[in-house]
């Protein structure tokens, strides 16, 4: 693990690990032929990923894995709530874009909460 990643500390893992597998068995229809044992100790090996879906849990949003990938071994999640979570409203696209407003200025832009995120 490189000195960047962030982690979140046990019980918090134990909640989100509990989330994600109740959403998982809840719509299987999205990933049927995946097991997730094998879900679950990828994402206690790589304690980044857990922050970032933590982060998308935080925004209000619902992520949900919905993919295998055998060419490079990963798990595609994805948010699968079923509108726009209220904490990833109101974005520019990037910092230029943010800066340029006079009025009606967004709280942030899409890629700086990516890369506070993780992504």
């Amino acid at each position: 693990m490189n000195g960047s990643a962030k982690n979140l500390p046990h019980e918090q893992i134990k909640d989100l690990l509990a989330l994600l597998n109740s959403r998982f068995y809840k719509f299987m229809q999205r990933h049927i032929d995946l097991k997730w044992q094998a879900i679950e100790s990828r994402l206690l090996n790589n304690p980044d990923k857990l922050w970032s879906l933590n982060q998308m849990e935080i925004s209000g949003g619902e992520p949900d894995v919905i993919d295998y990938n055998p060419l490079n071994d990963s798990y595609l999640f994805a948010d699968c709530s079923a509108e726009t979570p209220s904490g990833r409203r109101n974005l520019c696209y990037d910092r230029q874009a943010l800066d340029s407003r006079k009025t009606f200025k967004p709280e942030n832009s899409a890629l700086d909460l990516a890369k506070f995120n993780g992504n």
